[in-house]
């Protein structure tokens, strides 16, 4: 098949700047092109070229200023050429599909959802049933995104399927490998934490993500583990390491705990995400939000970590109480997290089977390969199905 990959205006592929969308992208990029014809549509940076092609894979960037004009005009060029696209895969951005349509009509289009796109406020009931209408299959992130779909737009329903995000299982290795022994040690003596029980957090700070409910929860996990530290790891916004008023909340917050029981990492850069997650003995998602389903799950499954998270949005979809992770109910509720942990910290062997049960899920299912095999399956399916 003949593929187009047609990113958002966020960020660039390769995802240097971050994104998850980016990093699904990159992920299933080798896979893919080992069968098809790849072609990535992203924002230009000044990092890449304007046009190149690498292993095989056709990269064309424009500028984010006027990205959807710059892309369409790109694909009327191709159309123009009698250079058709069996199929072309929109990500999270409905409304430009209908324009991307309209450059190159031979294609089959596909349509994924990273975020509630479809609810009131982002979409008008007219424009939602003209996209379902244009569109051959939505891919999901989650069931609970299509569900957010579907609850508005009933005849969406045969279109949709949820394809699950994945890792690459070579660069998140679980903490037990022999292999990053010496990482793992490394960066806990940078961050001073060699000899503690590490609670990490990884992910931007936010209110909706929750760190201000697991640092007032570290409170109480602290009087019965002294040698626990929370890290958290990021920063406000992707690329971005200047402090708001949240982020100098939750340094008080912190202060308040005494000196060195939470560190804050700042910003880190997409490509040292996966050896930040070597620093942890426990990760915790304490998102406050109805969360698509957080990348960081899976993340953190490959690394070996018992998991702790709350049942906001899809993360409940792959993390299953008690058997790969704790889920949290009461989400808002500093002592059900400093419950969960300190149970964990406790009882290490438990910790070691949830631990063990996340590797082994992400072995099996959620490796980028996984990922591209599903996706190739939802391609062919939308080139079966009949045109209306």
């Amino acid at each position: 098949m003949k593929i187009a990959l047609i990113c958002t205006e966020m960020f660039t592929v390769p995802p240097i700047g971050g994104g998850a969308i980016q990093v699904l992208i990159d992920g299933v990029t080798p896979h893919l092109s080992k069968e098809h014809d790849l072609t990535i549509y992203c924002i230009t940076h000044p990092d890449f070229p304007d046009r190149e092609v690498v292993n095989s894979v056709e990269y064309i960037r424009v500028p984010r200023e006027n990205y959807v004009f710059n892309v369409g005009k790109e694909l009327s060029k191709k159309h123009a050429n009698k250079e058709y696209y069996d199929v072309v895969h929109v990500f999270n951005r409905p409304r430009d599909l209908l324009i991307y349509k309209t450059a190159m009509p031979e294609s089959r289009f596909v349509l994924s959802l990273h975020n509630e796109m479809f609810k009131e406020g982002k979409i008008s009931t007219e424009m939602g049933n003209l996209v379902i209408k244009a569109v051959d299959k939505i891919m999901t992130i989650s069931e609970y995104i299509g569900k957010t779909i579907t609850s508005r737009f009933p005849s969406a329903k045969r279109k949709v399927k949820a394809v699950y995000s994945g890792i690459n299982l070579n660069r998140y290795k679980p903490v037990w490998d022999k292999e990053v022994q010496s990482l793992r040690s490394e960066l806990r003596q940078k961050y001073g934490v060699d000899d503690k029980k590490v609670i990490l957090f990884v992910g931007r700070l936010s209110a909706v993500k929750g760190p201000d409910i697991l640092i007032k929860a570290m409170k109480q996990v602290i009087k019965k583990h002294n040698d626990s530290v929370l890290v958290i790891v990021g920063s406000k916004w992707f690329s971005d390491d200047r402090i708001d008023d949240f982020g100098l909340s939750l340094r008080q917050l912190a202060e308040s705990l005494g000196k060195d029981k939470v560190i804050f990492t700042g910003f880190v850069p997409p490509s040292e995400i996966p050896s930040q997650f070597l620093i942890g003995d426990i990760f915790v998602c304490s998102s406050q939000w109805q969360e698509p389903l957080a990348r960081v799950h899976y993340e953190a499954m490959g690394t070996g970590l018992p998991i702790i998270t709350t049942n906001r949005g899809g993360n409940a979809e792959i993390m299953k109480h008690l058997n790969n992770g704790i889920v949290i109910e009461d989400y808002t509720n500093p002592e059900a997290f400093a419950d969960a942990i300190s149970f964990l910290l406790s009882n290490e062997q438990e910790a070691d089977i949830l631990a063990k049960a996340g590797r082994a899920f992400v072995e099996t299912n959620f490796g980028f390969e996984h990922v591209a095999k599903r996706l190739e399956n939802l391609y062919l399916a939308s080139i079966k199905r009949n045109k209306p």
